[in-house]
Parts: structure tokens; C-alpha cells; sequence
């Protein structure tokens, strides 16, 4: 494949540029928030998006009959990474997640409610998978839903965790077995729920990276057949397509690239015992090493793409490689901007006089979250021995 841009490409990137300069505002980027600055969750950042609407940027993949450009993909690529680039919130859960499950499976009354107040970004949502026994093993999830012949839907009771935007979005997009007796792969449907009915209890939970989280708790939440998204039973094989996108689209490359050429800057201008630190032998080997396998990330990213155009559905493997690999050097980025940065490294981030102004203790604490989310990386591994390498698996 050609990693190259095309020259219309490289028009699109530049324009996006362009842009972003014209809106730069501190309350709308954030690079310290790490990969956390890409949710929309003040006013600042739904204003943001509302012009990145109104500029036709999302859903540039989406079929035109609903709204959007029959794009290609690396369009959205470069837009997002773009954004990331700046610490600005990103395109992906809405258009990518919910946007394009919706319209492979989706009733034509939720593509007719939904799709166009997503492209308008006049909507957020909250994703409702994990739940206290069933982290990275979502087919593991027990929120009941069982069936009301009478008022034509579901009534749902249980309990979701870690879901990190439930506190300001409107809608819930939700996994729940409608079947218990199925295999643990099957009887769950996915559900569109909103968050504020009277029967949600929602609940903070604050995390190492300063971040909020959230508990959400049913109790007898009837949902509508209405609201029922595809097919009854189907919902984990609709979960699996949507981590696919999850995996690539929100765990972005342009962030580890920021923060190497932080660290670049850093060594070149530090000094250990009156001597460049840029002239240590094992200084320089470390940043070789981070710097080639930052160059690998970008590739596997790039590979996503070119595999999704292929063939239209979520490349599966491809971006379980390219989540486990891009993930794990962002922590070992992170650990090394700990190691070089000596004991200032350990100053909260914003401090002036600290090295890299304590970017280095944020970005360690932020970087755990990018191995869970998504699917740990030790999940991403069993994808790869099952799928790709074809291993058994109790292997």
C-alpha cells in the first residue's frame, strides 16, 4: 500500500489545519487530557463540533442518502487525527460506534432519528458495556432485560460500570441479555436508552488520570421495541464490529507522536552532570528505539484504513494490532518521560519550572487507561492467536 497522502488529501489536511488555527481555544484543546480530550462533555466543546458539523466533516463515510459524502476513509483519519493532535474532542463514538452500527442494522425510525441529529452533533451518547463481572469479557454482561408483552418492549434491571460519558450525554447505547439461557455470545440485545429516565441512577466514579467515570444503575427501565437496535439476540456480534471501530478510532496515533516530540525536545536541551543529555549513548538508544516504534504505530494505523476500504467492514485484526501496539508504547513513552525527567518528572502537570512542565506524571497515569478501554491488551492478544495465527483457545 502507498502511505503516502494524495495530493487531494494533503489539500483536506491542510484545510483541517487551517481550521483549527482559526478556532484554537484553550477551552476546547487540551493535549493534558491525553486521550480523554477527545469526549465532548462542556458547552466549549459541543460548540467546537457543531462548526466541524456544519463544514460536512462528519460522517464523511456515511452513504449520501443519509447525509453524508460516501467518503473515503482516510478522510476521517486525518480529520481525527488532526484533532487529537491539539488535545480537541474527535469524531468517533457518535459517527463511528453508533453512526455506523445504525446504519448497517439499525430500524429506518432510528436511522430517521438519530443519524441526522449526529451529523448535526446535536446528540451525545454514552456506551454501556462493562458491568462489575464483565469488564473485557463483554459477552460475560448480566443487566436483565426481560420482555412486557403488554406495553410492547423491555424492562431493564442490573448495573453497567466504567461508562465515561454517562453523566453528560443523552443517550444510553446499552447491551442487555434478553435471552439467559442462550450461550454467553448470544442473548444479548443492544438498546437505545435515554439517560434521563426517572428509573437511571448514575453515580461518579473519579479515576487516577482526574478523570470522571461512572456507575449506571437500572431499576424496571422499560425500553421500546422502538429502541431496539437490529436484531433481538444479535447485540454481542454488533458489539464486536463496534470495539473494531473503538479500538482504531479512539485510541489515536497523533497524541504519542505530540508527546515523543515533547520528550525529543526535552533530552536536546537537558543536561546530567553539566553534560548533554542528548550526547548519552543510552539516552540515544532509547530515543531511536521510541521514535522507530512510533513510526511502526503510525503505519498499523494506516493499515487500518487501507483494510477497512478493502472490504467495507471493521478490520477486525488489523485493529486489534494496531490498539495493542499504539497503546502499549504510549505507556512505554510514558515511562520514559518519567525516567528522563528525573525526579522533577514527578511534579503535577502545569508546573512551570518542572521538566516538559509535568506533561511526564500525567501522561503516566493517563496512559493505563489506553491498555483497558477498548479491550485490555490481553484481550487484543487472544483476538490475534485466534484470528489471525489460528491458535485454539485453550492455547
Amino acid at each position: 500500500m502507498d502511505f503516502e497522502l494524495t495530493p487531494d488529501q494533503r489539500s483536506f489536511a491542510e484545510e483541517v489545519e487551517r481550521f483549527l488555527n482559526e478556532n484554537q481555544d484553550p477551552e476546547v484543546f487540551d493535549v493534558t487530557r491525553e486521550n480523554m480530550a477527545q469526549i465532548v462533555d462542556t458547552p466549549a466543546r459541543r460548540a467546537f463540533m457543531r462548526k466541524i458539523a456544519d463544514r460536512g466533516w462528519l460522517g464523511i463515510t456515511w452513504p449520501e442518502e443519509w447525509g453524508g459524502q460516501d467518503g473515503d476513509g482516510i478522510y476521517e483519519y486525518v480529520l481525527n487525527e488532526a484533532l487529537a493532535g491539539r488535545g480537541g474532542p474527535q469524531i468517533g463514538k457518535g459517527v463511528g460506534i453508533i453512526g455506523k452500527t445504525l446504519l448497517a442494522v439499525g430500524s429506518d425510525k432510528l436511522k430517521a432519528e438519530f443519524l441526522p441529529k449526529i451529523l448535526r452533533n446535536e446528540v451525545e451518547f454514552a456506551v454501556g458495556y462493562s458491568e462489575p463481572e464483565a469488564g473485557s469479557d463483554a459477552a460475560s454482561m448480566k443487566l436483565r432485560a426481560v420482555r412486557d408483552e403488554g406495553r410492547g418492549g423491555w424492562v431493564l434491571n442490573g448495573q453497567k460500570t466504567w461508562t465515561t460519558s454517562a453523566h453528560f450525554a443523552e443517550w444510553y447505547w446499552v447491551g442487555a441479555r434478553t435471552d439467559p439461557d442462550a450461550p454467553k455470545h448470544y442473548g444479548i440485545t443492544l438498546f437505545l436508552v435515554p439517560l434521563d429516565h426517572p428509573q437511571i441512577t448514575i453515580r461518579g466514579i473519579w479515576t487516577m488520570g482526574d478523570e470522571r467515570t461512572n456507575d449506571v444503575f437500572f431499576d424496571d427501565v422499560f425500553v421500546s421495541d422502538d429502541y431496539v437496535v437490529g436484531e433481538l439476540n444479535k447485540g454481542f456480534q454488533y458489539i464486536s464490529q463496534a470495539l473494531d471501530l473503538e479500538r482504531f478510532t479512539m485510541f489515536s496515533f497523533a497524541p504519542i507522536a505530540q508527546r515523543l516530540d515533547l520528550l525529543t525536545d526535552y533530552v536536546k536541551g537537558a543536561t546530567r552532570d553539566d553534560e548533554p543529555m542528548s550526547a548519552d549513548p543510552v539516552v540515544r538508544q532509547k530515543m531511536a528505539t521510541l521514535a522507530t516504534e512510533a513510526e511502526v504505530a503510525r503505519l498499523l494505523g494506516l493499515r487500518v484504513v487501507a483494510a477497512a476500504e478493502k472490504g467495507g467492514a471493521p478490520p477486525t485484526t488489523e485493529a486489534s494490532e494496531y490498539k495493542l501496539y499504539a497503546t502499549e508504547l504510549s505507556k512505554r513513552l510514558a515511562n520514559a518521560s518519567m525516567d528522563l525527567g528525573g525526579p522533577g518528572a514527578q511534579l503535577k502537570v502545569g508546573t512551570e519550572e518542572a521538566p516538559m512542565k509535568g506533561r511526564a506524571e500525567s501522561t503516566y497515569r493517563y496512559t493505563v487507561l489506553d491498555t483497558i478501554g477498548g479491550g485490555t491488551s490481553e484481550v487484543q492478544k487472544n483476538i490475534l492467536s485466534r484470528r489471525k495465527l489460528g491458535l485454539p483457545k485453550n492455547f
